[in-house]
């Protein structure tokens, strides 16, 4: 069962006019340079809207009642909050997964999830870094719809806000493993971070950065020195497969991106998270198990293997049985590293891994 969010229809007047700007996704800096240069307001009223938006997500200007009834109009006239226009919101019936598709304010759409778990009282969003991915690999939704741009660091950021102020829920985990290829856009994906660090309060040890392996900007990052937790899209140990698989992997092989890997843990000492989508009879077999055991064994750099049994996006691929995800585990796990399957959430709205592909636009 798909539930509509009682809060859908709030968000349909959320475009911004030719002479608004957005306030949510910016930074407490660029929102000085709108009060304090533009507008000519006195310094403390930073802190006081930038509370408002991120400490309280509120989106109604009337609630900001240490504004005068004045500044409150001007604020109004001038700005609105969103950046992101919420055109549908669904829920999973088996789960609670949500499940958001965003427009953004050129028309283009972008989806973001919500997920529980049963273990666990924090929620994870998953947030998209581009509109589609240039990777394209196969078993993936949104590799079948290209790239059509970057999100803006603001466009980035505003995805958590919206969730937040739609649900009144309080995110405590991210991660980036929506849309996109996260280190395609990393000067973005960078800023947005810190402000997510400075403005939500999400510590940088509570995100995840998902990548298919592009090496130069893996060790950019690594340089970086950020605590976060960096998931490699793995999916074979084989080269040939993979260059298959993960299309980028011609130009990156296994060897130079297990190099990488190294020299990134030697500048952050942050362990790697292999992510390993399972395809039935492609790379979930015996062979192809001992061939990512020998892989991990003696990697010089502390990693955990998530396997992801394949949800589906249409196409040749299928999923594992259960019985041999578990001999597949069963087998990589005499390497000595940990392995782990990962929980499928919210397959049944198209919400699971490797799932968003937009969908939901067709009933917007």
């Amino acid at each position: 069962m798909n539930n509509q969010s009682p809060n859908q229809s709030l968000n349909k007047s959320q475009n911004l006019t030719p002479t608004q700007k957005a306030l949510s996704g910016l930074s407490k800096e660029q929102i000085s340079n709108v009060l304090v240069r533009e507008l000519g307001w006195e310094k403390y009223r930073v802190n006081q809207i930038h509370s408002w938006i991120y400490s309280k997500s509120s989106a109604d200007f009337e609630e900001w009642t240490d504004l005068s009834a004045d500044k409150r109009e001007l604020l109004s006239e001038k700005f609105q909050i969103p950046l992101l226009k919420v055109v549908n919101h669904q829920i999973s019936g088996k789960d609670g997964t949500e499940k958001f598709l965003f427009e953004l304010s050129d028309g283009n759409v972008v989806e973001s999830v919500l997920m529980c778990f049963e273990d666990r009282d924090n929620l994870t969003a998953c947030i998209s870094s581009q509109v589609g991915c240039a990777v394209g690999c196969p078993f993936c939704a949104t590799g079948k719809l290209g790239l059509k741009r970057n999100l803006t660091a603001a466009e980035i950021v505003d995805q958590i806000m919206s969730i937040q102020r739609t649900t009144n829920k309080r995110i405590s985990n991210l991660v980036f493993m929506g849309q996109g290829e996260p280190l395609h856009n990393l000067d973005n994906l960078l800023e947005a971070i810190q402000i997510i660090r400075d403005s939500i309060a999400i510590g940088v040890r509570h995100i995840t950065v998902s990548t298919s392996g592009l090496i130069p900007q893996i060790l950019e990052l690594g340089k970086t020195k950020m605590q976060i937790n960096l998931a490699i899209s793995l999916h074979t140990a084989d080269q040939d497969l993979r260059e298959k698989l993960v299309p980028i992997a011609k130009k990156w092989n296994l060897f130079d991106l297990m190099r990488s890997l190294n020299e990134y843990f030697q500048m952050t000492g942050r362990r790697i998270t292999f992510e390993y989508t399972l395809l039935k009879d492609i790379n979930d077999t015996d062979e192809q198990a001992r061939a990512l055991c020998d892989l991990v064994r003696d990697l010089p750099f502390p990693c955990l293997i998530n396997l992801i049994p394949y949800n589906s996006t249409g196409g040749e691929f299928q999923r594992p049985d259960r019985s041999q995800v578990s001999k597949f585990k069963s087998i990589v796990e005499r390497s000595g590293r940990k392995v782990t399957v990962r929980v499928t959430l919210g397959n049944d709205i198209d919400a699971a891994c490797g799932q968003l592909a937009n969908k939901a636009i067709e009933n917007k």
